[in-house]
């Protein structure tokens, strides 16, 4: 499994609808069904089960679910940004960080509501909200 796979297999889902804790191309998926749907497709393999989450960005003080969850399952990246890496967002100063994209294109892809699955440019206000990359090429 490479980074351009992944980068590949994410531009795929651009224009699938915004559905809360779903994961199927075409019909609907929130970010995190993204990111769990494209390792999938590309693995050939399902994949483990990770918490539900509610789908306020905003939340504040609950435990950071994907962080830890990431961590334990992949290592994180540093230096320039590479196709495939998965960016993990907190979109509001004090919220917990729940918002997923994958490296792709122009920018990265990810899916939120109202809009469903977009490619979306990296700027810096959306740098200014990333909390962490990992490289999900390696590891479970």
């Amino acid at each position: 499994m490479t980074g351009a796979a992944i980068a590949a297999a994410a531009l795929r889902w651009v224009g699938t609808p915004y559905r809360h804790q779903a994961r199927t191309k075409g019909a609907g998926c929130d970010c995190l069904g993204l990111v769990v749907g494209v390792l999938e497709e590309v693995r050939g393999q399902r994949a483990d089960p990770l918490p539900p989450y509610s789908p306020d960005w905003g939340e504040i003080g609950a435990r950071e679910i994907l962080i830890g969850e990431f961590q334990d399952r992949f290592p994180e990246s540093t230096g320039p940004f590479v196709e495939g890496e998965v960016l993990l967002f907190r979109m509001r100063e004090g919220s917990v960080a729940k918002h997923l994209g994958i490296v792709a294109g122009a920018g990265f892809v990810h899916a939120y509501s109202g809009r469903g699955v977009v490619e979306t440019r990296l700027t810096e206000p959306w740098q200014r909200r990333l909390v962490a990359r990992f490289d999900v090429s390696k590891g479970s």
